[in-house]
C-alpha cells in the first residue's frame, strides 16, 4: 500500500513539475512580467470553457519542452474570469481559448498554429530568432540534423547572389512550417559540393533505401520556384501524417493506419512504413503516401467504416481525386497495397459510403435525407430543394424542428422539397460542406453544383419569404414576397 502511494506521489509530482512551466500572471502583474520575456504564448482561458480544459495538457507539455529552448518561449495563462478581467478586456479577448503572441511585453500577433504539444512547439520555435539559422562550422550542420525531427533546408552561398535573397524570402515566409539554415563557411561548401544552391535534408529517423537521404534544388532563383520544391520534397515519398499536418496531404491520399511511434517504437514504425514505400514509389507521385497512427485517427477511420486496427499490420484508407472514400479490405501486404493503389486510380473500386438505410416510408412532409439516397432525394429530383444537415445532440436543432416540420406541412402541396439529413451518420457530398449544425441549403432545380447556404432567420415565415423570393417558378400558394395569394374561388 506505501509503495502504491509512492508511485502516485511520483506521478503527481511530475504533473505538477509541468502545470509549472506554464506561468499565471494576473491583472496585478501581467504587464511587468510579460516585459521579462522576449517571446511568450498567452493564453486567454476560462476554468469552465471544454475547449479550455481539453488544452490544459496540450500546453503544459509544450510549456515543459519551450522553456528549455535556446531562446526560451514563456508559455503564460490567465483566467478571465477572475484575477485577469481587466487585463483580458484590454486584450479584445472575447471567447476561450484565445492565444495571442508578445515579444517583450508588446503584443504582436494570434496565435493561429496547431492546437496540440508537437504543434505548439514547432510553431513557436519559428516565432523566436531569425528565420535561418547561420551555421559556422561542419559541427553545426552535424548537430542541426541529428536534432531535428523534420526536414531541414540549408542554403550553401558562398557569396551574396539572387539565389540567397530568395532563400531568406521563403525562409521568412515558411519559418512556421520549416526549419532553414544557410552558410557560407568553406569547408562545409566543399564537403556538401554546393557552392551556391539549396539542399533538403531529411531527418535521419526517416532515412530508408527508397529515396535519397538529401534532394538540391536545380531551379531559378525564384521564390515560387524554391517554395515549389519544398512543398514537393518536405514529406518525402511516404509522410507521417499527424493531426497538426494531415490537411497538407492532397488527394488522390493512400494512408496505412498502425502505432506510429518513433519515440517508442522507430524500428518497428519503420518496418511498415518501408513497405509503403516500396509501393509509393513505383507510383512516381500520382498518389500521395502517408503513415498515420491509429489512435490519433479514431474519428478518421470511423469515417471509413474501420471501428478500431486488429493486431501489428496497418490497416489501409484512401481518397481518390474526387474524395470519393476506399478501404483496402485485405490483409496488409506490398502485393495487396499495390493492387489497391492501382484499382483506386483505375476506377476499379466500389467507394465506402457512410450510410443509414434508406427508409422504407418517406410520407411526411419533411423527407429524410441518407447517403445512399441524396443524389436521388436532392440532387436530380428536378425540384427546388431545402435541404437541412443536422446532428441529433444538437440543441439548435432541436428548437428548429418545430417551425421546419411546419413549413413542409404549408409547402408540401408546391414543386419544392424540404428535406434533412442526419450529418453524423452519413456522408455528405460535395458541393455540400457542413462545418457546425444546422447547416441549411437551398438548391434550385438547375443549380444543384451550386447551393447556396441559407443563412436568414429560422421562423416559420423567414422561410417561406426566402424560398417564396427565390424558387425558381412561383409557389402556387404565394406571391414573390411570400404574401399568400387569395382564393380563386368565388364567394356564394
Amino acid at each position: 500500500m506505501l509503495l502504491k502511494f509512492f508511485v502516485i506521489a511520483l506521478i503527481c509530482a511530475s504533473c505538477i513539475a509541468k502545470e509549472e512551466d506554464v506561468l499565471e500572471f494576473s491583472d496585478d502583474d501581467f504587464d511587468s512580467r510579460l516585459a521579462e520575456h522576449e517571446t511568450a504564448l498567452v493564453m486567454f482561458y476560462a476554468p469552465w470553457c471544454g475547449h479550455c480544459k481539453r488544452l490544459k495538457p496540450e500546453y503544459a507539455k509544450a510549456a515543459e519542452e519551450l522553456i528549455r529552448n535556446d531562446p526560451p518561449v514563456a508559455l503564460v495563462k490567465i483566467d478571465c474570469t477572475e484575477a485577469g478581467k481587466d487585463t483580458c478586456t484590454k486584450n479584445s479577448v472575447s471567447g476561450y481559448p484565445t492565444l495571442k503572441i508578445f515579444r517583450n511585453g508588446e503584443f504582436s500577433q494570434e496565435y493561429n498554429g496547431p492546437r496540440d504539444a508537437n504543434g505548439i512547439v514547432k510553431y513557436m520555435k519559428a516565432q523566436v530568432g531569425p528565420s535561418s539559422k547561420e551555421l559556422s562550422s561542419v559541427s553545426d550542420l552535424d548537430q542541426l540534423l541529428a536534432k531535428e525531427k523534420e526536414p531541414v533546408v540549408v542554403g550553401f552561398f558562398e557569396k551574396e547572389t539572387d539565389l540567397k535573397g530568395v532563400f531568406l524570402k521563403v525562409a521568412d515566409k515558411l519559418r512556421e512550417k520549416v526549419k532553414f539554415a544557410h552558410t557560407s563557411y568553406k569547408e562545409l561548401v566543399e564537403k556538401y559540393g554546393v557552392k551556391d544552391g539549396v539542399v533538403l535534408f531529411r531527418p535521419s529517423h526517416l532515412k530508408n533505401k527508397f529515396e535519397d537521404d538529401s534532394v538540391a534544388y536545380k531551379g531559378k532563383a525564384e521564390s515560387s520556384d524554391l517554395n515549389d520544391f519544398i512543398s514537393k520534397n518536405f514529406y518525402g515519398l511516404v509522410g507521417v501524417r499527424v493531426s497538426g499536418n494531415q490537411r497538407e496531404f492532397k488527394s488522390p491520399l493512400v494512408v496505412a493506419y498502425y502505432d506510429v511511434d518513433y519515440v517508442k517504437n522507430p524500428k518497428g514504425t519503420n518496418y511498415w512504413r518501408n513497405r509503403v514505400l516500396k509501393v509509393a514509389k513505383q507510383f512516381n507521385g500520382k498518389v500521395t503516401f502517408a503513415i498515420s497512427p491509429k489512435d490519433d485517427f479514431t474519428h478518421e477511420l470511423n469515417e471509413f467504416g474501420i471501428d478500431f486496427v486488429k493486431g501489428d499490420k496497418p490497416q489501409v484508407a484512401g481518397r481518390d481525386a474526387k474524395e470519393r472514400k476506399f478501404v483496402l479490405k485485405d490483409e496488409f501486404s506490398v502485393e495487396n497495397l499495390e493492387k489497391f493503389v492501382k484499382d483506386l486510380l483505375g476506377g476499379k473500386l466500389e467507394p465506402y459510403i457512410k450510410s443509414e438505410p434508406i427508409p422504407e416510408s418517406n410520407d411526411a412532409p419533411v423527407k429524410v435525407a441518407v447517403a445512399k439516397n441524396f443524389d436521388e432525394l436532392v440532387v436530380n429530383n428536378d425540384k427546388d430543394t431545402l435541404i437541412e444537415f443536422y446532428a441529433p445532440w444538437c440543441g439548435h436543432c432541436k428548437k428548429l424542428a418545430p417551425a421546419y416540420d411546419e413549413l413542409a406541412e404549408k409547402l408540401k402541396e408546391e414543386n419544392v422539397v424540404i428535406a434533412k439529413m442526419d450529418a453524423t451518420a452519413n456522408d455528405v457530398s460535395s458541393p455540400f460542406e457542413v462545418h457546425g449544425f444546422p447547416t441549411i441549403y437551398w438548391a434550385p432545380k438547375g443549380s444543384k453544383d451550386s447551393p447556396v447556404k441559407y443563412e436568414g432567420g429560422r421562423e416559420v415565415d423567414d422561410f417561406i419569404k426566402y424560398i417564396a423570393k427565390e424558387a425558381t417558378d412561383e409557389l402556387k400558394g404565394y406571391d414573390r414576397k411570400g404574401n399568400p395569394k387569395k382564393s380563386d374561388k368565388t364567394e356564394l
